[in-house]
């Protein structure tokens, strides 16, 4: 069989155990004559399968009992929109950190519902480092505070969270949820789409504090109120059922290995390496700062550029996919999520001191 090294920004790898034990249930899921893919969302069965997700991720995030999880649909994108309409409900205002193009689309939203501060940014050095954030820049009557926490396209992720006081603060954790140890209850609100640490895209996962539950503008539509899915256990139309249950074997592979403790230490081990090379490269180069880096999303860079298509062209030859840098920015980069083995990193360093051996 062959398999590839995928560093694509998403959707990326998932475990071949997860997958090994999704084929093997594909065509009879515990014995039900049926696959997860043609069940009813309203069954026992999906309803466990849901139940244990859910139940899962608590334990592995250690996620407080005030605190609701959400399984949806719509990417972090629908919840650029759906985060104003049920938080920008008091004063109307909201601050936000801009550190790259995700958070400039989340600000754009929020926009259209509501007064959006930017009160930090990295956007005249390119987006290169994660600003300060203190609550000196915090403004008292901002319904909530904005971050996302790790940028998959620039490739900064904040080292330290933000302390905003009894001010919400919501954060946009799409690339690095489930990536390392957090403090849920330093946050009012977190959302991750799925396709990069949790399962296959089509799932969107919110965890929110049941205080902020309940505010949404009145003209929100039914579908985009929180609510909705709180009191009805995610179940209120169709769910994504097959992304759903393939998180929760994502999930319980976590947890074999160890929970977010060892994913952590794995994360860290792999992109030390891929990071020292950089350091040590002549022809290779990091365009981040090195206190902003990003363990998850590691952009890298050839002076003057001419020799990124040869590189990307002959990475794939060698096994080693989708290492192309995002249009918006150029270059190389190389997602290491967490199905990503360190056997790729390596892999992928091998390759590259060859490569510098050639063109230097």
């Amino acid at each position: 069989m062959k398999r590839v090294y995928n560093f694509s920004a998403g959707p990326s790898m998932l475990p071949l155990p997860v997958l090994e034990k999704a084929q093997k249930e594909f065509l009879n899921y515990a014995d039900s004559g049926m696959s997860v893919l043609e069940m009813s969302h309203r069954s026992g069965l999906f309803t466990d399968i849901i139940s244990q997700a859910e139940h899962l991720l608590r334990e592995l995030m250690k996620i407080p009992d005030s605190y609701k999880v959400l399984f949806m649909q719509g990417g972090a994108s629908q919840q650029f929109a759906m985060v104003p309409l049920n938080l920008l409900v008091n004063n109307k205002k909201a601050d936000f950190v801009n550190t790259g193009s995700w958070s400039k689309k989340a600000i754009s939203e929020a926009k259209k519902y509501g007064e959006a501060r930017v009160i930090a940014s990295s956007e005249e050095e390119g987006f290169t480092f994660i600003p300060q954030v203190d609550m000196s820049l915090i403004h008292s009557d901002a319904d909530y505070v904005h971050i996302t926490t790790n940028n998959t396209i620039e490739g900064t992720a904040y080292s330290e969270i933000p302390d905003t006081g009894g001010i919400p603060l919501v954060a946009d954790m799409s690339s690095n949820i489930l990536s390392e140890v957090v403090d849920v209850s330093k946050f009012g609100l977190i959302y991750a789409g799925a396709q990069k640490n949790i399962g296959p895209a089509g799932l969107t996962v919110v965890i929110v504090r049941e205080d902020l539950i309940g505010r949404a503008q009145e003209t929100c539509p039914t579908m985009l109120d929180y609510k909705t899915f709180s009191t009805t256990n995610s179940l209120y139309n169709t769910p994504p059922t097959f992304s759903i249950y393939m998180a929760k074997l994502v999930f319980e592979w976590l947890q074999k290995l160890g929970g977010l403790p060892e994913i952590e230490r794995q994360n860290r081990e792999k992109a030390d390496l891929l990071y020292t090379f950089l350091e040590e490269s002549e022809l290779f180069s990091s365009p981040v700062r090195p206190d902003s880096r990003s363990i998850m999303n590691i952009p890298f860079i050839i002076p003057g550029r001419e020799l990124d298509a040869l590189f990307v062209k002959e990475a794939k030859a060698a096994g080693l996919e989708t290492l192309k840098g995002h249009r918006s920015v150029g270059g190389m980069r190389a997602s290491l999520y967490n199905a990503m083995p360190i056997e790729g990193v390596r892999a992928l360093v091998e390759f590259m001191k060859e490569f510098e051996v050639r063109h230097r």
